[in-house]
């Protein structure tokens, strides 16, 4: 286990699990630059600062979660997750890809989050910082089933 300059550790579970959720935030910065660059027409304007605002909340949570392993001695790995390519570039295509992105996220945090109670139950710290993340998460994905709704 990675042992923290306060005495703690984190079991290897919770380790992994944030490697995964780096990995996952990493991913989503490519994704939504790609995303971004390929709306075309009439509401490209707002669906795109759209996507760039996504991606760039995508790095800030990146940074935190690297952030939070550093503190705890641990090597944050410039892992990205294979993102496949659709072909498809519609705004409908798009933002249906990015709920599937965003549900996948919002699945991560909330097994960190057991993953935290169960191995770290003393630690309400880490336990408020991953459901922060959770309720950043379920909000990006109610965005995007709005927007999804409007269309």
């Amino acid at each position: 286990m990675a042992q923290s300059k306060d005495g703690g550790s984190l079991t290897p579970r919770v380790a992994e699990a944030l490697q995964r959720l780096h990995a996952h935030e990493l991913s989503g910065v490519v994704r939504y630059l790609h995303y971004a660059h390929m709306i075309m027409g009439s509401n490209r304007i707002p669906i795109v600062a759209w996507l760039k605002d996504q991606a760039n909340e995508a790095m800030d949570h990146a940074w935190k979660i690297g952030e939070k392993m550093t503190a705890h001695g641990l090597h944050p790995e410039m892992r990205v997750h294979p993102i496949v390519e659709t072909g498809k570039h519609s705004v409908l295509d798009v933002l249906a890809e990015a709920l599937e992105y965003e549900r996948a996220g919002l699945e991560e945090y909330k097994a960190t989050l057991k993953l935290v109670l169960a191995d770290r139950p003393d630690d309400p710290a880490l336990e408020d910082w991953v459901r922060g993340f959770v309720s950043a998460e379920t909000e990006h994905l109610e965005d995007a089933a709005k927007m999804l709704r409007a269309m």
